[in-house]
């Protein structure tokens, strides 16, 4: 990996093409390599997961208004694109779009955390979608893939967009349009006009994840990997975009970002050098924000190896000392009276680590579904010993949480439960189980099996064999199996009426 030193230059120092951050991730981009084979095998499970999570999603509002407003705007002269859920062929963007909400939607699936956050599994719906529209093969959809993932993380490395307060997909529109761009075997300069495109469009504000979390929150990388397809479409067509869209005085980092005077390190692959960064990203046991996976694993533990701690009349006190993003994000130290309301929406839900604590504390288990149910939440006893639950930043939890050094990057925390009798039981997790170097890692053998659980009840049992069968032999497919990369099963009809 090579770091490039990227900082703003006013209008009358002259910035080369070739030294422009956008240009640089387009380089990466335009190179054509075959993955090794373990960044291949995990290509293959993070397509496994993403379908997974779109299953158990398939009938929820946000996935049903976004797969109808596909079906009815959507309607393609080309081959088209498939959606989860439906038996429409339609217009790659629009595929992007009903996907990635049905794979974000339960906030279920992999994630990466550095100096920002990042769920880089959404380049998936958009990279494949336009592979399954333009007829590309299994290989080139691997490739664009993999370019996904390693100029996310890349950027997710380096670049803090949360503490400016903009959304992190402002990453994710450069990294899918890259990803496409390798899918489709473009030139650097195409790449390049898509990336400060897709950049251009993609930057909006955190208020997505704050207070009361809206529905929005899985429709917004949804809408960059729809822009990224846009992006790229309008860069083949010889249009071009706001240059230097990173670096200029007006730019993202001068007006959104760290400012006039901000420099950034920002590490890139060298010319002929795998692109390995999938293989540092984790995904999600829990269907909850992955800064709660370590903790839920946690609550369970301590549930069921000391019951009486489930009971709100033996506790004085419960106090997370944990990261500060994991304090001021989804912790108390958010200061959204929300993350403490019963009635509040399931999205504001799985950003509130202390009604998860509680509740996997007292069930001593955590499901996408029933764990969030309103009757779950508003039980009076879960609620009185949620709101005993606070959070705190520790300097040493910040710091290993943006450790460099994958042995002590940890994303959990210490536990001090105060009882009123006067005791206190501590304890503390590092990583989740299902993390790289957690209790019980994720290996294929749990992709599938988080598949085939999501999917019981809502997939026959051929589709299930059927879609495992395809995305096992992803690197094989020709470009009419790709269109096997889909599910189909029993799902109502949205029941909601727009413009089109």
């Amino acid at each position: 990996m090579k770091n490039h030193d990227v900082r703003v230059y006013r209008s009358e120092e002259h910035l080369p093409r070739e030294e422009q951050l956008a240009w640089k991730l387009a380089e990466v981009a335009a190179e054509q390599l075959d993955p090794a084979p373990e960044v291949t095998d995990m290509v293959i499970n993070r397509v496994i997961d993403n379908a997974a999570v779109a299953v158990a999603s398939l009938g929820r509002a946000p996935v049903l208004a976004a797969r109808d407003q596909a079906e009815q705007a959507g309607a393609t002269r080309g081959r088209g694109a498939t959606v989860f859920g439906s038996a429409a062929l339609v217009s790659p963007e629009w595929a992007a779009w009903a996907n990635g909400v049905a794979v974000r939607e339960l906030d279920y699936h992999d994630t990466f955390l550095a100096a920002d956050y990042s769920h880089p599994a959404d380049n998936i719906p958009a990279i494949l979608a336009v592979a399954q529209h333009t007829g590309r093969d299994g290989g080139a959809l691997l490739r664009g893939i993999v370019t996904g993932y390693e100029l996310q993380v890349d950027l997710v490395r380096s670049i803090c967009l949360h503490k400016h307060k903009i959304d992190h997909v402002a990453h994710l529109g450069p990294s899918a349009a890259g990803g496409i761009g390798t899918l489709l075997g473009l030139e650097a300069e195409t790449i390049y006009q898509a990336i400060g495109q897709a950049l251009h469009t993609t930057t909006a504000t955190r208020q997505s994840r704050k207070g009361e979390i809206s529905t929005w929150k899985a429709h917004a990388p949804a809408f960059a990997g729809k822009m990224a397809v846009e992006a790229v479409d309008r860069a083949m067509r010889g249009q071009t975009s706001p240059s230097p869209i990173y670096e200029g005085e007006d730019g993202v980092i001068a007006w959104l970002l760290d400012g006039p005077e901000a420099r950034y390190q920002v590490p890139l692959p060298e010319r002929g050098e795998q692109r390995r960064a999938i293989l540092d990203t984790y995904t999600k046991e829990h269907s909850a924000e992955y800064q709660a996976q370590a903790l839920i694993d946690l609550a369970r533990r301590l549930g069921n190896a000391r019951p009486e701690l489930r009971d709100p009349a033996n506790i004085e006190r419960i106090v997370l000392h944990t990261s500060h993003h994991t304090h001021y994000v989804i912790g108390s130290g958010a200061n959204d009276p929300q993350k403490y309301d019963p009635d509040a929406s399931r999205e504001t839900l799985d950003h509130s680590i202390p009604y998860i604590f509680a509740v996997a504390l007292q069930d001593g288990a955590w499901h996408h579904v029933a764990s969030y149910a309103p009757e779950r939440a508003a039980r009076p006893d879960t609620v009185e010993l949620w709101r005993k639950i606070i959070t705190q930043e520790d300097a040493e939890w910040t710091r290993r949480y943006h450790s460099t050094d994958p042995a002590e990057k940890a994303f959990g925390g210490r536990v001090e439960i105060d009882l009123v009798d006067g005791t206190r039981v501590v304890d503390e997790i590092a990583v989740a189980d299902a993390h790289p170097l957690g209790a019980r890692p994720f290996a294929r053998e749990q992709y599938i099996a988080k598949f085939r659980m999501l999917a019981d009840g809502v997939l026959a049992d051929p589709e299930i064999e059927r879609f495992l069968d395809a995305a096992q032999r992803l690197p094989e497919l020709t470009a009419s199996e790709l269109l096997e990369l889909n599910v189909m099963g029993d799902v109502p009809s949205a029941g909601t009426k727009g413009i089109f």
